[in-house]
């Protein structure tokens, strides 16, 4: 459990293993449930475009205790693709995303904030880190730059 009291349901660990293992997707967007008490699977694809992925990380909400609703944080795990530049084939690598958006409300980002480790050690292979809070954060070239550590 972390500090915000938020545990990881199994469902999570369930389908990052199917990424992982047996690569049934893509990528899988975790959020918080609505009472901040439980990490779960917004979604889980198997579609390789980028930019479908991207925009559903940017078009993320989450409500207030008073019920507004504003730009929301979201973890997502992604398994990037891409070729070395030196020819030397392709690489993979299971990316974990804390997008958390300047402009998203105060509290969303504590809570998510405070429950980012205990999501990251349930999911056991995750090769890079990226923290990402604006649209330009999760660019493609941004990204691939980091995860390829310049080497595509």
């Amino acid at each position: 459990m972390s500090q915000s009291g938020a545990t990881v349901s199994q469902e999570c660990i369930t389908a990052f293993n199917e990424l992982k293992l047996a690569k049934k997707h893509k990528y899988i967007i975790f959020k918080l449930s609505d009472d901040n008490r439980e990490i779960v699977i917004e979604d889980a694809s198997s579609d390789p475009d980028w930019e479908v992925f991207r925009e559903k990380l940017i078009k993320a909400t989450s409500k207030t205790k008073t019920g507004a609703v504003s730009k929301g944080p979201r973890y997502a795990v992604y398994d990037f693709e891409y070729d070395l530049a030196s020819g030397e084939g392709s690489r993979n690598k299971i990316t974990f995303i804390a997008w958390s958006p300047d402009d998203a409300g105060v509290m969303p980002k504590m809570v998510y904030a405070a429950s980012k480790e205990g999501l990251k050690r349930a999911l056991n292979g995750v090769a890079i880190e990226l923290q990402a809070n604006d649209a330009d954060d999760i660019e493609h070239s941004s990204v691939l730059k980091v995860v390829s550590k310049g080497l595509a």
